[in-house]
Order: C-alpha cells, then sequence, then structure tokens
C-alpha cells in the first residue's frame, strides 16, 4: 500500500513539474516575458509579486484572466498591459502559473 501511494504521489510530482514547464513555455511563447520576469521587474512586475499582491483573493484568477486578455492600467504604474491574443484557455492556463510563482 505505501508503495502505490509514494509510486502516486511521484507521478503527480512529475506531472505537475510537466504542467509548470508548459505554462513556462506558454509564457514564453506568447511574450509574456518581454515584459515580465519570475524574479525581477522589467516593464511589468515580476511574477512573484503578482502572485504576492493577489495571494489569499478567492477572484485572484479572475482578475489576472481578464488583465491579460483585456489588458490593464494602473494597477502597477504608468506603463499600460496591453491586451494579449491568448485564447480563454491560455488566459487561464497563465493566470495559474503566474499566482503559482511564490
Amino acid at each position: 500500500m505505501k508503495t502505490v501511494v509514494f509510486v502516486l504521489l511521484a507521478c503527480a510530482s512529475i506531472a505537475m513539474s510537466g504542467q509548470a514547464r508548459a505554462s513556462a513555455d506558454l509564457a514564453k511563447s506568447k511574450n509574456c516575458l518581454g515584459c515580465h520576469a519570475i524574479d525581477k521587474k522589467v516593464l511589468g512586475p515580476a511574477f512573484r509579486d503578482v502572485a504576492a499582491k493577489y495571494k489569499g483573493q478567492k477572484d485572484a484568477e479572475a482578475k489576472l484572466v481578464a488583465s491579460i486578455t483585456k489588458g490593464s492600467t494602473g494597477a502597477w504604474g504608468p506603463i499600460a498591459m496591453p491586451a494579449n491574443g491568448v485564447s480563454q484557455a491560455e488566459a487561464q492556463t497563465l493566470a495559474k502559473w503566474v499566482l503559482a510563482q511564490q
């Protein structure tokens, strides 16, 4: 029984690391990394700073999806974030990934 639990946990860990890698690749392919970085401000805030700002907010994912798809102004300073050409599913994947950067 312990072996089965261990194997399941190992598989889940591998799947999650693959998902994280896929999300990082998605962020790169959608040019998110042109204005953001994981751990430092570029033109826009660091993804870790975004995750910290929205930590514990129940509507955090929805807010980020809206910012990603529609753009935003003034949330992080005077530089506006333009709307991005991503699908709703891609925006949700990116939002979840950004919120996981802690």
